[in-house]
């Protein structure tokens, strides 16, 4: 490594064979890391039974690692001035390669718990730095196609994880969704050291900030916590969440006036001062928790409802990524010729489009019905991330640009933890609601129960087992309209979003690649 490297608004943009091998081996980390947050969610039960311990124990796997990794993300500036984007980068790839080999070789959950927060920790600037690397890397006119390629990754991995994990726990075993990471780290990391080893950003001791660190372990551990356990405890009603919510809410009080007023802050929040910073994290930031709670829901209810497998109810999902993958290139090259206002506004009008479709499925909905708005919702997804991130980081100079990409990379992920709990909360109080209501009809004296109870006799079921088929019937149909009534609340979201977006200023001409791209 350079002794005193250039920063990176003097380094020439790189071109040919490095720019490609570059940009592959950023974004195979990048998917490797969002990959792993998500795909061990199917192997719960596989993990839990190989260690004798309850399927609860076992959701600790998942909220370790969300906790830690949702702690580290926003300490990715300060990091990145101690150390340089490129020395950071790298050594976070081999520590998240080393952690997650030893969690696929855990004896016990104590042990695999420990490793995931670990692994959660050393992860959380991969993704902020990935993408600030990948806008250095580009020409400055090619800054679009630079988020392009970062957007895919991201957009993709979230849905292929669950599909993903279920082969492999169902056709190998549980500790390959940790071992499939060892090549592909090695192997990112290993091509982006060749590369970019002397493109590393100038480093400086900076004091530790001991106080803002605690205070942000505090209220973002406790914050994730209650999230992830929340539904499980009954929220409120619990006093666990309860004391959770106040550690959180006071922690988060005592870390913003801490972290406002000390010289070298932890996390820099004068950031929330530029207004397209602002409003483009927030755009972002809502607009992925409305997403990517009903990216859980779905599948929740074909396994739980329509009795669908975990592999079926992933392929209902992968389709979201062909018209992504399509679509994604050409946002980038738009996004630099027009306003990133508008390509937002597209994408929030095609989310809610798709959300009021699947608002009409019913229980007789067949695999055609259930596919199509997903394969539009890669389009609503194309258009999402690039303008959004060029709005966030327009008008910001490229050294501020690693803790700004770390902060609203940190506010999406909290976002998306937030859109997980309200929407599958939601989900089963409208659910219990329309289960109440439709009771209501079901009485002695009404001929629908006398004949559907006189079917299910006939079918060689007791007056019991009747009554049982019956509830499960009423349940199906509660819970088919509870998630009606969850994704069209989303789409009526997605469209007051619209005015949020448009409270930042105009961006052309590539925002991003003032923020970041190479010069």
């Amino acid at each position: 490594m350079a002794s005193a490297p250039l920063s990176p608004a003097a380094l020439p943009p790189l071109a040919g064979r490095p720019l490609v091998l570059g940009t592959v081996a950023l974004s195979l980390a990048t998917f490797m890391n969002v990959l792993d947050s998500s795909i061990a969610n199917v192997s719960i039960p596989a993990i839990a039974g190989d260690f004798g311990v309850s399927p609860n124990q076992g959701t600790w796997v998942i909220t370790s690692f969300t906790v830690a990794n949702a702690i580290a993300v926003p300490l990715t500036g300060w990091l990145t001035q101690r150390f340089g984007t490129v020395t950071l980068f790298v050594a976070s790839v081999l520590l998240f390669v080393l952690t997650s080999w030893l969690c696929g070789a855990a004896p016990n959950l104590e042990t695999l718990i420990a490793l995931r927060v670990l692994q959660g920790l050393v992860a959380g600037p991969l993704i902020p730095l990935s993408q600030t690397l990948l806008l250095q890397s580009y020409p400055k006119a090619r800054a679009g196609m630079a988020l392009a390629m970062w957007s895919m990754t991201t957009l993709v991995a979230p849905v292929m994880g669950p599909l993903l994990g279920g082969w492999i726990t169902d056709n190998m075993s549980w500790p390959w969704i940790f071992y499939i990471n060892v090549p592909i780290g090695l192997a990112a990391a290993a091509v982006t050291w060749s590369i970019y080893h002397k493109r590393n950003s100038p480093t400086r001791k900076l004091p530790i900030d001991r106080i803002g660190l605690a205070l942000l372990v505090l209220w973002v551990g406790a914050l994730q916590v209650m999230l992830d356990k929340g539904k499980e405890l009954d929220w409120f009603a619990s006093g666990q969440i309860v004391a959770l919510a106040v550690t959180a809410v006071m922690g988060f009080a005592f870390f913003l006036v801490w972290e406002l007023t000390e010289d070298h802050p932890i996390v820099d929040l004068s950031l929330f001062r530029r207004r397209n910073f602002w409003t483009g994290t927030l755009s972002m930031s809502l607009g992925y928790g409305a997403f990517f709670g009903n990216v859980v829901l779905l599948p929740l209810w074909l396994q739980q409802y329509l009795g669908y497998t975990a592999t079926l109810a992933g392929f209902v999902l992968a389709p979201v990524g062909l018209l992504a993958i399509v679509l994604s290139p050409v946002v980038g090259k738009q996004v630099g010729h027009r306003d990133p206002r508008v390509l937002a506004t597209i994408s929030y009008l095609v989310f809610a489009l798709v959300l009021w479709m699947r608002s009409e499925f019913n229980t007789q909905a067949d695999l055609a019905t259930l596919i199509v708005p997903t394969v539009i919702q890669g389009a609503a997804m194309a258009f999402f991330f690039i303008p959004l991130v060029t709005l966030t980081l327009s008008d910001l100079s490229p050294d501020r640009v690693p803790a700004a990409s770390g902060l609203s990379n940190f506010a999406r992920i909290t976002a998306g933890a937030f859109g997980t709990s309200i929407a599958t909360t939601l989900w089963e109080d409208r659910a219990a609601l329309h289960h109440a209501q439709l009771a209501e009809a079901i009485t002695a004296g009404s001929s629908a129960t006398t004949r559907a109870l006189d079917g299910l006799a006939a079918a060689g079921l007791n007056a019991d087992q009747g009554l049982a088929q019956l509830n499960r019937l009423v349940d199906q149909q509660a819970f088919m309209l509870g998630a009606d009534d969850v994704f069209r609340a989303s789409a009526i979201l997605f469209l007051l979003l619209i005015g949020v977006v448009w409270l930042a200023r105009p961006a052309r001409g590539g925002a991003a690649a003032d923020a970041g791209g190479a010069h």
